[in-house]
C-alpha cells in the first residue's frame, strides 16, 4: 500500500516537473528554468557526458583537499632512501629522482592545471566573444580589420605561437597563463561572429534599433548573452589543448618552475628515467590524459545538451 506522503511527494514532483517544462511560461525566471531543466535531462542522458563531469569534479576536489589527501610532502624527499622507488603500498606511484613522492606531486599538480584552464578560460573567452560579436554586428572595415587579426594568430599553431610569447615574456607560470589566453581566443571569435552574423538580422534586433537602443547596449545586452552557450561548449572543448600546451610549456621548462610539481614538468624529469623507472612518467602522464578525455567528454555533452535543436 502506498503512503500518502509518498503520493504527495510524487503529485509534488511531476507538478514541479510539467511547470518547468512548460510550453507557456509565466515568466523569464520559469522560462530559464524550464531551458536548464531541459539541458540537464539531455546531458544526464549522456553516460560519457557524466563520466566526464565526474572525473572534473573529482579533479576539483582532489586540488581543493589536496594537503588533506597528499600522503607525503610534494616537495621534501630522501635522497638516501627513497630515491626512485617502484610502486609499492607506501608510495602508491613510486618516487623520483630526488626522493619525493610522485602520487603526493601529481595530486598538488593538479591544482596548477586547475589554475591554467580556470584563468585561460578567464581571459581568453571573454575577449574573443567581445571581438567576435563586435565583427559580426558592426561589419564592414570593423569586421575585417578584426578579422584578419584573428586569422594571423590562427595561422600560427598554438603551442608555437604560445612558446614564443613565453620566449619573450619569460619563464614562469603566471607568463605561461598569459601567453596561453593570448593564443586561445581567437576560435572564440570565430564562433561569436558566425552567430552574430546570423542573429543581427533577427526581428526582435531591429526591434531593439527602432526603440533607439545604441550599438553597444544591443552587442552586449542581446547579442552576446546568445553566443556565451556556443563559447562555453568551445572554451570546455578546447581545456584538453589548454593542459597539454601548459605540460608542452613545462616540459621545455618555460612553464611552471622546479621544484612546483606541474605535469608537465614532471613527465620533463622523468623521461630520463623512462626505461628502466618508468613510473616517474607514467603518472602525470596517465593525470594529462585521463583529465583531457573528461574534458573532452564534458564538452561533448555540454554541446548536445546546450543546442536548441537537441534539447527536448
Amino acid at each position: 500500500m502506498i503512503s500518502p506522503s509518498a503520493t504527495g511527494a510524487a503529485v509534488q514532483k511531476e507538478s514541479l516537473h510539467d511547470w518547468l517544462m512548460s510550453d507557456r511560461p509565466h515568466s523569464r525566471r520559469q522560462a530559464s528554468l524550464g531551458r536548464a531543466y531541459a539541458a540537464w535531462r539531455t546531458f544526464a542522458r549522456n553516460r560519457l557526458a557524466m563520466l566526464g563531469l565526474a572525473i572534473v569534479v573529482a579533479l576539483v576536489l582532489i586540488a581543493a583537499l589536496a594537503n588533506v589527501i597528499a600522503p607525503y610532502s610534494p616537495y621534501v624527499g630522501d635522497l638516501l632512501t627513497t630515491r626512485l622507488l617502484p610502486p609499492s603500498a607506501a608510495h602508491w606511484f613510486g618516487t623520483d629522482d630526488q626522493g619525493r613522492d610522485i602520487l603526493s606531486r601529481v595530486i598538488f599538480g593538479s591544482r596548477i592545471t586547475l589554475y591554467v584552464v580556470v584563468l585561460v578560460a578567464i581571459l581568453a573567452a571573454p575577449i574573443g566573444l567581445v571581438v567576435g560579436t563586435v565583427a559580426g554586428y558592426a561589419g564592414g572595415w570593423v569586421d575585417a580589420v578584426l578579422m584578419r587579426i584573428t586569422d594571423i594568430f590562427l595561422a600560427f599553431p598554438r603551442l608555437i605561437l604560445a612558446l614564443a610569447f613565453v620566449a619573450a615574456l619569460g619563464p614562469g607560470i603566471g607568463n605561461a597563463v598569459i601567453a596561453i589566453a593570448i593564443t586561445s581566443w581567437p576560435p572564440y571569435a570565430r564562433i561569436a561572429r558566425a552567430e552574430t552574423l546570423t542573429i543581427r538580422q533577427a526581428d526582435y534586433i531591429a526591434a531593439v534599433q527602432l526603440i533607439g537602443a545604441s550599438p553597444w547596449r544591443i552587442v552586449l545586452r542581446h547579442i552576446m548573452p546568445l553566443c556565451v552557450s556556443s563559447v562555453i561548449v568551445r572554451v570546455t572543448l578546447d581545456m584538453a589543448g589548454i593542459i597539454l600546451t601548459a605540460a608542452g610549456l613545462g616540459f621545455l621548462g618555460l612553464g611552471a618552475q622546479p621544484p612546483m610539481p606541474e605535469w608537465g614538468a614532471l613527465i620533463a624529469n622523468g623521461r630520463l628515467y623512462v626505461l628502466d623507472q618508468w613510473w616517474v612518467a607514467a603518472a602525470p602522464g596517465a593525470a594529462i590524459f585521463i583529465v583531457s578525455l573528461a574534458f573532452n567528454l564534458l564538452g561533448d555533452g555540454l554541446r548536445d545538451a546546450l543546442d536548441p535543436k537537441g534539447v527536448k
